[in-house]
C-alpha cells in the first residue's frame, strides 16, 4: 500500500501543500526547523490521528489557524484505494472521515494505513520505560492478529472494573469476582497472541539485525507480566491485599515488556547511540515484514533524519534494507546528496526540497523524479 496523494493545511510551520509522492522512496531534503519534520508528523496525524512530536495538540495546529487538517488518497494491493481525512482543533475534538463516512475509532485509520517511525527518539524503545515496548509489541500484534483488539479492550475494561473496585470496594463478591475472572480469560487470550507473535518476530529481527549490526549475545526475549509458573488468577488471590494497598493490579499483560540483553546487561547499557539506533531500525523492519506477510501490503515507513548518529556504511545498509522491503518510505535529511546514492536503478525515487514551511518536488537524474 501507498499514499499516492496527501493534503495538508495548518500543520505547524507547513505552508498548505499537496504532494504525489512516489509509492517506494520520498526524500525530503532542507535546512533544520524548514518542515521536513513537520511532513513526516502530518502522515503520522493521519494514520494515528496523534503526534509523534508533542502530547499536546496545539503546538501541532499553526499559529492563527483554528485546525489541522489532513487527508490521503491510499492505495491499497489489491487496486483499490481509500481516501481518509482527519481534522484536529484547538479544543481537542477529533474528525476522522474513512471514505467519506465519519468512524469514531482511530483503530480504523491505523488499520488502514500501517506507519513505521524512525526517528532521533528511537533509541529509547530500548532504555525507556516498558510502556513503550509494549505499544511496539501490540501495534505488531494488532496488524497480524484482528482478535486482538477485542481481547484488549476486554483487558481495559476488566482492568478498571477491578482497580475501581480495590480503590473503592464499589463491587459484591460475585461482581468482583466475575471482573477477576474476566481479566484472566482477556489476559490469557493477549498472552497467547502476544506469544505467537514474538515467535516469529524474533527469526525476522536477527536476520535484519544480521544484514546491519554485528553484536554478539544480543537477546530478545518476553516477559507476560505475571509469574510464569503461575496462572494470572493464582498470582492475583496471592497478591490481593498488596493491590488494595497500592490501589491498583500489579500483575498481569499491561506489565509486560519486551527485553532486549546483550549478555547479562541491558542492551541500552553497553550499545552505542549508534548502534541501538540500527537494533531499533532492525525491529522496526522485521515488523514491516511481518505486517506484508499477513495483510497482502507493506506498511509506510517514516525515517527522520535517517543519516544522524550513523557512518556511510551502516547508512546504505540501512537504505539497502528499506528499499528491499519493497515498500513506501518517507526520509528526511539536511544534505540530500548523501542520500542521493545507493538506491537501485529501477527503484522511484522522489525527492522534495522544503523550506520555510513550503515543499518543492526537485527533478533530478533518471530514476530522481517527483
Amino acid at each position: 500500500m501507498s499514499l499516492s496523494r496527501i493534503s495538508v493545511t495548518g500543520v505547524r510551520n507547513l505552508h498548505p501543500v499537496t504532494l504525489a509522492p512516489s509509492p517506494r522512496i520520498n526524500i525530503l531534503f532542507g535546512d533544520n526547523g524548514s518542515g521536513k519534520t513537520s511532513l513526516l508528523e502530518a502522515i503520522h496525524l493521519l494514520g494515528l490521528a496523534r503526534s509523534f512530536r508533542s502530547v499536546r495538540l496545539n503546538p501541532v495546529i499553526s499559529h492563527e489557524q483554528p485546525a489541522c487538517t489532513v487527508f490521503g488518497q491510499v492505495e491499497l494491493p489489491d487496486e483499490h484505494s481509500r481516501a481518509l481525512g482527519i481534522s484536529r482543533d484547538r479544543s481537542g475534538e477529533v474528525r476522522i472521515r474513512i471514505d467519506g463516512q465519519s468512524v469514531r475509532s482511530a483503530a480504523e485509520l491505523a488499520d488502514t494505513l500501517p506507519l513505521q517511525l524512525i526517528n532521533p527518539d528511537s533509541f529509547r524503545l530500548l532504555e525507556g520505560a516498558p510502556r513503550l515496548r509494549r505499544q511496539f509489541l501490540d501495534w505488531g500484534v494488532f496488524h497480524v492478529e484482528h482478535r486482538f483488539l477485542g481481547a484488549w479492550q476486554r483487558l481495559q475494561q476488566a482492568l478498571r472494573q477491578r482497580n475501581s473496585w480495590l480503590r473503592h470496594g464499589t463491587l459484591d463478591g460475585a461482581s468482583e469476582a466475575a471482573w477477576s475472572r474476566e481479566l484472566a480469560l482477556a489476559s490469557d487470550e493477549i498472552d497467547g497472541y502476544r506469544r505467537a507473535y514474538i515467535q516469529a518476530l524474533k527469526p525476522a529481527f536477527e536476520r535484519t539485525l544480521e544484514a546491519l549490526l554485528e553484536v554478539d549475545g544480543l537477546q530478545l526475549s518476553y516477559y507476560r507480566g505475571w509469574d510464569k509458573e503461575r496462572s494470572l488468577s493464582e498470582v492475583l488471590a496471592a497478591s490481593l491485599e498488596r493491590d488494595r494497598a497500592l490501589g491498583h493490579t500489579q500483575s498481569g499483560p499491561q506489565r509486560a515488556d519486551l527485553r532486549l540483553r546483550v549478555g547479562s546487561h541491558n542492551a541500552a547499557e553497553v550499545l552505542s547511540r549508534g548502534q541501538q539506533k540500527l537494533v531499533v531500525c532492525a525491529l522496526r523492519i522485521a515488523q514491516g515484514h511481518l505486517v506484508s506477510e499477513a495483510k497482502r501490503g507493506q506498511c509506510i515507513y517514516l525515517v527522520d533524519d535517517l543519516p544522524s548518529e550513523l557512518d556511510e556504511q551502516h547508512r546504505l545498509a540501512l537504505c539497502r534494507l528499506l528499499e528491499q522491503l519493497d515498500c513506501q518510505v518517507f526520509i528526511t535529511c539536511v544534505d540530500s546528496t548523501v542520500l542521493q546514492e545507493g538506491w537501485c536503478e529501477q527503484t522511484p525515487v522522489s525527492m522534495f526540497h522544503v523550506e520555510h514551511g513550503h515543499i518543492s518536488p526537485v527533478h533530478g537524474p533518471s530514476g530522481v523524479k517527483a
